[in-house]
């Protein structure tokens, strides 16, 4: 891990307050709809309008918009207007600490599996 990653990680109190848990949750519950991550993906790069979100992502403008307003509220994403044109960007980049947080743990996992079956993962 990178010593960048490591300083946004803090030590949350045992037992878990119960606000804290209300957020904790909160976030899960907006990082569990696979477009909002496919969205942060292409964002990760450069900012981007909703109309090019939508042609890299091969859907429609109004799923894109719905899902930039929900990672807007939560203070993922801020939008800076250029124009008449608006750009979103990631604003809050713990969340692609927290993806490979999870990647790792899957990978751990499927290493695990395929150990029981005898075999290396590719």
């Amino acid at each position: 891990m990178t010593p960048a990653l490591e300083e946004e990680f803090v030590s949350i109190p045992h037992p878990v307050p119960e606000p804290l848990i209300e957020m904790i949750a909160e976030r899960f519950q907006l990082l569990a709809e696979p477009m909002r991550i496919r969205i942060l993906d292409q964002l990760r790069d450069a900012p981007m309008s909703v109309g090019a979100l939508s042609a890299a992502l091969g859907t429609s403008q109004q799923n894109v918009s719905k899902h930039l307003g929900m990672l807007l509220r939560a203070g993922v994403v801020a939008r800076e207007k250029d124009g008449t044109l608006a750009r979103y960007r990631i604003i809050d980049t713990s969340v692609f600490a927290l993806c490979e947080q999870v990647c790792g743990g899957l990978q751990r996992r499927l290493e695990q599996q395929w150990a029981l079956m005898g075999r290396e993962v590719a």
